[in-house]
C-alpha cells in the first residue's frame, strides 16, 4: 500500500473540480471511496479540507492519502473504432477555426453530439480526427441537438476545455442562432419567457410549458420575412434548456420549419422548402482560454441555404454577430 503523496497541480489541470482531478490521476478510485476519504478530511488542498466540487489551480498541493494498489490501475478503456480516411477528411472539413487551445467546428444537421440509444455515429466518437500530433484528444464543452447544425466548440487541452466549459456555465458566452419559422411574428423584436419541464410522451421525451418547470428566456429579432409564409429569425438564448428555442418559437405561434415535434403540420411548408429542421448555431462569442474575446461563425447547411434562396433572403446583407 502506498503512503501519503503531496502532488502539485499542473497547468493542464488548472481550474478543474478536485473529484475530476482524482478521476484523471487515480482512475481506480471509486466515487464512494473518494467521498469517504474527503469526509474524513484525508484529502487536503494546500492543507485545507475540501469537497468534491471545489476546484484546484496550478501550483496548489493536493494531499493524497494511501489509496491501495487498485487506485493506480488504469481505468478500463472502451476502444474506439479506427477512423477511416474518409471520416478524417469529412471531420476536418467541419473546422471553421482552430488554434493551440480551441477548435470550432460546423456540426452537420442530423448528427448527434454524443452517443445514445441507437446512436453509433456521433461527434464525440469522431474527435480523434482532430487530434493531430497533440497529446490530448479534443473535448466537447457544450452540446447541440442532433438536428441543429452550426458552431460547436472543443477544448484542445484539459485546461482549455475546463475554462470553456466554465464560460458556458457562467453565461460568459454569447450564442446566436438563425432559424426559419412558419409565418411572421406580429412584433419584429421580442422576448420569450416561460417555465419549461420535461415529460414522457408516446415513448419519447419532450419539453412543455409548466408552472413547475425551470425558467427559460430567449430574445428574438425578425431579420426578413417572405410575406406571411415564413420569416428568418435571429435568436439569442439567455438560458440553455433542452429544446428551448424549438419550444419558444412554437409557443410564439411560429414553429421552426421542419420541427414537427413541437409545431406539428404547421412546421412544414410547401414548395422547395426542405422538411429538415431549420435551426442553426450561427455565431458564438466567448472568452478565449489564452485571453480576449473571440467570435466564431458557422456557414449555414445546404438545406437552409436552399430554403433562404427560394424565399429570396440574402445572407450577405446580414452577416454581423451584433444582436439589435
Amino acid at each position: 500500500m502506498s503512503g501519503v503523496q503531496n502532488i502539485e497541480v499542473k497547468p493542464d489541470d488548472d481550474d478543474v473540480r478536485i473529484d475530476r482531478w482524482f478521476k484523471r490521476h487515480f482512475p481506480g478510485v471509486s466515487f464512494g471511496q473518494l467521498q469517504k476519504i474527503m469526509r474524513k478530511g484525508e484529502v487536503r488542498l494546500d492543507g485545507k479540507r475540501v469537497k468534491g466540487k471545489e476546484r484546484v489551480f496550478a501550483g496548489q498541493i493536493v494531499r493524497v492519502p494511501p489509496l491501495g494498489d487498485s487506485a493506480n490501475k488504469p481505468a478500463p478503456k472502451n476502444p474506439r473504432p479506427r477512423l477511416s480516411d474518409r471520416d478524417i477528411k469529412e471531420v476536418r472539413s467541419w473546422v471553421v477555426y482552430e488554434d493551440e487551445s480551441v477548435i470550432a467546428i460546423n456540426k452537420p444537421a442530423g448528427l448527434p453530439t454524443q452517443g445514445g440509444t441507437g446512436q453509433s455515429r456521433h461527434v464525440d466518437g469522431l474527435l480523434d480526427a482532430l487530434r493531430g500530433n497533440t497529446e490530448h484528444r479534443p473535448k466537447l464543452v457544450h452540446r447541440l441537438d442532433k438536428d441543429t447544425s452550426g458552431a460547436l466548440l472543443l477544448g484542445r487541452t484539459p485546461k482549455a476545455a475546463a475554462m470553456l466549459a466554465k464560460a458556458f456555465q457562467s453565461r460568459e458566452t454569447d450564442k446566436r442562432y438563425w432559424a426559419l419559422v412558419a409565418g411572421t411574428p406580429k412584433e419584429r423584436d421580442g422576448r420569450i419567457s416561460v417555465r419549461m419541464d420535461k415529460v414522457a410522451a408516446k415513448g419519447h421525451e419532450r419539453m412543455v410549458v409548466s408552472a413547475d418547470g425551470k425558467p427559460s428566456l430567449t430574445d428574438y429579432s425578425v431579420i426578413e420575412s417572405a410575406g406571411q409564409m415564413a420569416s428568418w429569425l435571429a435568436l439569442k438564448p439567455h438560458t440553455g434548456r433542452t429544446h428551448q428555442l424549438r419550444l419558444h418559437c412554437a409557443e410564439m405561434g411560429h414553429p421552426i420549419v421542419g420541427d414537427g415535434k413541437y409545431g406539428g403540420q404547421a412546421a412544414f411548408l410547401t414548395g422547395a422548402i426542405s422538411r429538415k429542421l431549420h435551426l442553426h448555431s450561427r455565431f458564438i462569442t466567448f472568452p478565449h482560454p489564452d485571453g480576449g474575446m473571440l467570435t466564431v461563425t458557422a456557414p449555414m447547411p445546404d438545406h437552409m441555404t436552399a430554403s433562404f434562396d427560394f424565399l429570396g433572403f440574402t445572407v450577405g446583407d446580414y452577416d454581423d454577430p451584433d444582436f439589435e
